[in-house]
């Protein structure tokens, strides 16, 4: 079994179609005990763990002193396979999870996703029982992809959503977060006024909601 690194590192991991890309980062100061895996949007439209919006949330929670996990799902970069509509990959993640838990035990493992990506981590949240789920612009809209089959977690969830996404209709993920009031947990909303799918312009933006947003979560307060 590979051993989780004690230093930033590109790796490969097993997945249940074969070899999965993955990219380990850890932080530069302080660290907290939690693990972050970051998955990333739609392969079929390009979506890597490289994705600017994946890179700058995994960025944002290293901020915060924790450590992410960003992977290709099958079919993207080198990982092996062929994109499954989403089943498949989330057995690729379930794999992934499964590894950080190995080498890990000590950690909590959050999710976080963009698009795509966050379908499949909430998709996986109420099995996986993260200590954290982080959503960005998750398609809630559409026959794509059936959230309303979805059993949700009950963990702190935050999702941001920005107002002039052109990819994910915001106010059908306004509606759908409003339908989730009566959850344990329910979700804290965050809205990006006159911000794009993939936030152009608006980077910098997302990465201090992300960092906002969890920052009551983490065993060990941080300060900027």
């Amino acid at each position: 079994m590979i051993a989780f690194p004690s230093e930033s590192v590109a790796l490969t991991l097993p997945g249940p179609a074969g070899d999965l890309e993955t990219a380990v980062d850890l932080p530069e100061g302080p660290a907290q005990p939690i693990v972050a895996i970051v998955c990333h949007p739609l392969p079929t439209e390009g979506g890597t763990m490289h994705n600017k919006v994946v890179t700058m949330a995994a960025r944002a929670l290293r901020e915060c002193g924790i450590a992410t996990v960003r992977f290709n799902f099958r079919g993207a970069g080198a990982s092996h396979g062929h994109f499954d509509q989403g089943r498949g990959e989330s057995d690729d993640l379930r794999a992934v999870a499964r590894w950080v838990r190995e080498q890990r035990p000590d950690a909590q493992l959050w999710l976080a996703g963009f698009s795509f990506g966050s379908y499949v981590t909430i998709k996986c949240a109420a099995e996986l029982q993260p200590g954290m789920l982080v959503s960005i612009a998750p398609p809630a809209a559409g026959r794509s992809w059936d959230f309303r089959a979805i059993t949700l977690p009950d963990c702190p969830w935050l999702i941001i959503q920005g107002d002039a996404d052109e990819v994910v209709e915001p106010q059908a993920v306004y509606e759908w977060v409003e339908s989730l009031r009566n959850l344990p947990q329910p979700p804290e909303l965050v809205r990006m006024p006159d911000t794009s799918h993939f936030f152009h312009r608006r980077l910098m933006d997302l990465r201090g909601a992300i960092k906002a947003g969890v920052r009551a979560y983490l065993p060990n307060p941080v300060t900027d």
